[in-house]
């Protein structure tokens, strides 16, 4: 099977000031095309540090892929490294990328300058791959066995995302056209409700009878749940296919309703698909969430089909005036209250008019919490259809009680909203 190291090179990165996403981008297109991604490797705008790092990845990967360092400033040095790196003689200028250049200067009405022309300058070791979205081109320094023992070849992308991301179906054409390649097959089920260690306790005796070259990761996330991800690495794809299918089916039952979906599904998109198909209507009334929540929702295109509307109703007057929860309740029972909660939902259920409302109020944190309702308390509530009394809302509500940052108590406070609305969406849409 190739292998393949990702390599960013920027001290922005190292620092902390941006976050790299080209990473795990470039990372999903090798997988899909069966090059098992190894290593992932930050390195500093020194010209030492990158020769020396890209030498060592060249000799133990068959391919490597490079992004950043390729900008018009002083400190974007790769080109020149990578220039040492692979013997060049001199330079060559690329009249198709100079093109794209003055394109790009015009439209943003810039003039053009030596530093922009010498972005279309390459070593002459290099094939170019055309930048249509930047001005700097992507490269790709193919490496003869007598340098490092086989014949790996190196891709060096711009690092600005959409630039790098823009010229990966390059890449991945051009390394399927030099490599004989084996396939990667993953699956992934998604569950919430159930801890990771408490899982993993569940499904302990299924893990342990996988077969050998099955490889099993728990992948958890505060608002989405515990993943569940089975790979394997070469073999027949269909027949791959076919082994991990039969591996799920035994474990499915064990796990039960906790699972909610496959690949890329969040809460929130599986119970969006479950109000379309039903052509159900839903809103949203948050507290502790601020408007996190609706967030979810309006993110995802066709929003508009099924979600009407959301209050944030952060004040205890906003609560009051706008979704009529009861003053004697929040003075009785508190803001953090399953009553406060049930009436929020059915408060902004009536003021909306949906089928479905979800409701949050708790205490996110650092501060606010009492000896019963500490930081990380929530109560979520989920109004509905009443069956039973047609015409009539049912109301739902559940506490909850974390113990993280505020952040993650968001995002966990979130996702017990979501999970509750789900559940109670399978109920009621299964009648």
């Amino acid at each position: 099977m190739k292998t393949a190291a990702i390599c960013t090179v920027g001290d922005e990165i190292l620092i902390g000031q941006i976050v790299d996403t080209n990473s795990s981008a470039i990372a999903v297109e090798l997988n899909k095309i069966g090059v098992k991604v190894c290593r992932m490797v930050s390195i500093s705008d020194d010209g030492t540090d990158i020769k020396q790092s890209i030498k060592s990845l060249l000799h133990n990967f068959d391919i490597v892929i490079i992004t950043g360092g390729l900008g018009p400033t002083k400190d974007d040095i790769t080109k020149k490294a990578l220039a040492e790196l692979s013997g060049s003689c001199g330079d060559t200028f690329h009249e198709g990328q100079m093109q794209i250049i003055e394109r790009i200067l015009a439209h943003r009405g810039i003039e053009m300058s030596d530093i922009n022309r010498a972005q279309a300058v390459v070593p002459d070791t290099c094939e170019v791959m055309l930048n249509r979205k930047g001005t700097a081109p992507g490269m790709i320094f193919r490496f003869p066995s007598t340098a490092f023992a086989h014949c790996p070849v190196l891709y060096s992308l711009p690092g600005v995302p959409y630039e790098a991301i823009g010229l990966l179906p390059d890449v991945m054409a051009d390394i399927r056209s030099h490599f004989a390649l084996d396939s990667i097959y993953h699956k992934t089920i998604t569950t919430y409700g159930i801890a990771e260690s408490s899982l993993a306790k569940m499904i302990g005796p299924w893990e342990d009878a996988l077969p050998a070259d099955m490889h099993l990761a728990y992948l958890p996330n505060p608002l989405i749940g515990v993943r569940l991800r089975l790979s394997i690495y070469g073999g027949d794809r269909d027949e791959e296919i076919k082994r991990i299918d039969r591996e799920f089916a035994k474990v499915m039952p064990i796990i039960g309703d906790a699972v909610y979906g496959e690949g890329d599904d969040t809460l929130q998109s599986v119970i969006a698909r479950k109000l379309v198909q039903n052509g159900r209507t839903l809103s949203v009334a948050e507290s502790c969430t601020g408007g996190f929540l609706a967030s979810l929702f309006t993110a995802m295109p066709g929003a508009s089909k099924y979600f009407y509307g959301s209050v944030t109703s952060y004040d205890n007057s906003v609560k009051e005036n706008i979704l009529n929860v009861p003053i004697e309740t929040i003075a009785e029972h508190g803001a953090v209250s399953s009553e406060c909660a049930e009436a929020m939902a059915l408060g902004v259920c009536k003021a909306l008019n949906t089928d479905f409302a979800v409701s949050t109020t708790g205490i996110a944190g650092p501060d606010g919490g009492s000896e019963d309702k500490p930081v990380g308390t929530v109560w979520v509530a989920v109004a509905y259809p009443d069956a039973e009394h047609p015409g009539k809302t049912a109301v739902l509500s559940r506490m909850l009680r974390f113990n993280n940052d505020r952040s993650t108590n968001i995002q966990r406070f979130a996702g017990s909203a979501l999970n509750l609305l789900r559940s109670v969406l399978c109920e009621v849409l299964r009648a």
